[in-house]
């Protein structure tokens, strides 16, 4: 069965799988980059070989979500997958249902804060990444392979907003819902959480490893992920459409201060245009 580590784009989800796999996937808790690719993506162009769909129409993918995961949970093994979907139906089909999912944790950070790494990854200007951010029918998919693959790992995203919305309101699988402030600011405790979050509806009854979770929060501090991508790579970096190099995937991390380094006008005009969500999740 699957369980999903979800948020909308640039807010700590690669973060969190590499402390997810770290104690899962290791003996000792220590990171390394490989490790991370025990928790692959959905939907990817290598869940729907088995399926009749046409690359090159946007959605069609769509249309076969639940029969690849029934397909990927034929063994019954428990798989954690990385996804930027929102929740809920698109062309009337399902993202996914409680017959396949035990779980999720959803990540959000602030908005003021994505937007600068939006612009950063997907070379945006100010405000073509609010608009970016306010778009709806907002979807991504991978660029660099699109002469061979098309939509094949078409993701819909939807808005900031909705995105959000849509994991916090479904009512299929449980779900918890972190804030990348609080695991940033107190990473051993939300760590600790989540795993517990984790075990409980996976039902993995092994008693929290202490040491094992501390060496999974030691060795994926933010420093050491952007060193480790200066020297050897990252393999979900992206090439630049202008200067054709990698664009580096681990950016600002903890400097990322929308209060230092985000214009006054467009921290007004997301504070204004997410009021509600910032209201409800304690962002000033």
């Amino acid at each position: 069965m699957i369980f999903w580590i979800a948020s909308y784009p640039k807010s700590g989800n690669t973060w969190l799988r590499a402390l997810i796999s770290s104690y899962y996937y290791t003996e000792d808790g220590v990171y390394h980059q490989n490790i991370i690719k025990e928790i692959g993506q959905f939907p990817e162009k290598r869940h729907f070989k088995s399926f009749d769909y046409n690359k090159d129409i946007v959605t069609d993918t769509s249309k076969f979500w639940l029969k690849a995961q029934e397909k990927i949970n034929e063994d019954k093994k428990l798989r954690f997958f990385k996804t930027h979907n929102a929740f809920g139906a698109l062309n009337n089909n399902q993202f996914t249902d409680n017959r396949n999912s035990l779980g999720a944790i959803y990540i959000v950070r602030d908005a003021r804060n994505v937007i600068t790494s939006i612009k950063n990854h997907y070379e945006l200007n100010d405000d073509q990444a609010f608009t970016w951010m306010l778009n709806q029918n907002n979807y991504i998919y991978d660029v660099n392979n699109f002469e061979n693959d098309g939509y094949s790992d078409f993701q819909y995203i939807s808005s900031w907003s909705i995105n959000y919305k849509s994991w916090k309101v479904q009512k299929k699988i449980p779900i918890k819902i972190i804030k990348y402030e609080d695991l940033l600011n107190q990473t051993f405790a939300v760590f600790k959480d989540i795993i517990e979050f984790i075990n409980k509806f996976t039902q993995i009854n092994e008693k929290i490893n202490i040491e094992k979770l501390k060496n999974s929060v030691n060795s994926t501090f933010f420093d050491k992920l952007k060193k480790d991508e200066e020297k050897n790579g990252f393999s979900e970096s992206i090439t630049s459409t202008k200067t054709k190099t990698k664009i580096p995937f681990f950016y600002l991390g903890p400097k990322n201060n929308w209060k230092n380094i985000l214009d006054e006008k467009l921290q007004i005009k997301i504070s204004n245009t997410f009021k509600g969500e910032f209201n409800e999740l304690g962002y000033k």
